[in-house]
């Protein structure tokens, strides 16, 4: 019997229990654990245990036994940290949905600000468009889907990384989006993409910024890689040779929008200036915290050379 047929139906057998119990149980595990979306949470597990969408639960009349045995698993490895994206195999970003895992970055709502930043600072209709520290996708793929006379390029060097931004690349254009290009680089190691130097309309980036030290939530320190995490004692390791880099890529008007830390609002524009950057700005997320940067490559040059 399909899953599908399950919708709807009533309970046939004692082995049956009421969709709407098995949910509100899963809720309490996961508002006790200290999470901070338990109905939310436990709706998401139960859909994927399910094969359905979150909005078909309210059509569901019960769960059977493997099913709640499934979904009580893996409540207990949510309630213990892991994140909810690695239960599911799934984060979504925008308009997409990314396949993610152990290994790579789980992109989070507030990055997609940048993309709005970006597509805000294009000033051509077939702009290139470099996504650095590319993780799973999420920045460089959104904007080749919200943009599709744009040329986009990512880059990433981690290995496991690698193989789902590559899978998420195919499957973006398995759906229909433009073709992306993928290159294995390191963003702090020259020549960057020497072939686009003074080309690019827009370098997009969320780099590792959190300072060492820094205490994290459960479900982010141990689950999200170290190394797309860190930059170093003051969090700027990464974000000091990115900028430098970004430079030698933008063309003449071309932007910058860099992710970084809540404690970097000060930081990282004044980076930027120094670095001859032009229309330096910083900007809050939704929670008033200080989130990302932008800047322009100067039309008459840079001030001083970038370093």
């Amino acid at each position: 019997m399909q899953r599908e047929d399950r919708i709807g139906s009533a309970p046939d057998t004692p082995d049956r229990t009421p969709a709407r119990v098995v949910l509100a149980s899963a809720a309490r595990l996961l508002e006790a654990a200290g999470l901070p979306t338990p109905r939310v949470d436990a709706e998401l597990l139960a859909a994927h245990v399910l094969g359905v969408t979150r909005g078909r639960l309210a059509l569901l009349d019960d769960l059977g036994r493997a099913d709640r045995d499934e979904l009580d698993e893996l409540v207990a490895r949510r309630a213990a940290g892991t994140p909810l994206q690695h239960l599911t195999g799934v984060a979504y970003f925008r308009h997409l949905e990314l396949t993610v895992g152990p290994g790579v970055f789980v992109p989070r709502p507030e990055t997609e600000l940048l993309v709005d930043a970006g597509r805000a600072l294009l000033s051509r209709p077939d702009p290139l468009v470099v996504d650095l520290c590319a993780g799973s996708g999420a920045l460089g793929l959104a904007m080749a889907n919200e943009t599709p006379t744009a040329r986009v390029v990512l880059v990433e060097h981690d290995p496991a990384a690698l193989r789902y931004l590559r899978a998420n690349a195919r499957a973006r254009q398995a759906a229909g989006d433009p073709p992306v290009r993928v290159v294995d680089a390191d963003v702090t190691t020259d020549p960057l993409l020497p072939e686009l130097a003074g080309t690019v309309d827009l370098v997009l980036t969320n780099p590792p910024y959190v300072p060492a030290g820094t205490p994290l939530p459960p479900d982010v320190a141990g689950a999200d890689p170290d190394r797309a995490l860190y930059g170093g004692a003051d969090g700027l390791a990464v974000i000091r040779p990115l900028i430098r880099q970004a430079a030698r890529l933008l063309r003449p008007g071309g932007a910058l929008v860099l992710e970084h830390d809540d404690t970097h609002g000060t930081a990282v524009p004044r980076l930027l200036v120094a670095a001859g950057y032009a229309d330096v700005a910083d900007h809050r997320d939704l929670a008033g915290r200080d989130r990302y940067s932008t800047a322009r490559c100067p039309s008459a040059g840079w001030k001083t050379a970038p370093s």
